[in-house]
């Protein structure tokens, strides 16, 4: 189980993220628009040092949804390495099994 205080860390950081998503892609936009000039573009470029580090999506990381663990983490099911196991071993995933040699 992850503490508590990383998953809260990690919920501030999505709430961020959507909060100037909007407003990040704009000025990205701007900064990459070859036919504005160097002094909108470098304008541009300084709001966007100015929004909060955590909202990029960059600074995100992916947890398990039962445990919040980062590490050894599945996309397919958003789940853990240990979630995984104990769901595939009482038949939860589909088209998964123990391997047996």
């Amino acid at each position: 189980m992850a503490k508590v205080s990383m998953v809260e860390r990690e919920k501030k950081r999505t709430r961020l993220n959507t909060k100037f998503r909007e407003k990040r892609e704009k000025l990205k936009e701007a900064i990459s628009n070859i036919h504005l000039s160097d002094e909108e573009r470098w304008e541009a470029q300084q709001t966007l040092l100015t929004l909060p580090r955590d909202s990029s999506l960059s600074r995100q990381r992916s947890r398990c949804r039962m445990c919040g663990r980062s590490r050894a983490y599945n996309r397919l099911t958003g789940l853990c390495r240990m979630h995984m196991r104990s769901a595939v071993m009482n038949g939860l995933v589909p088209g998964m099994h123990k391997a047996s040699w």
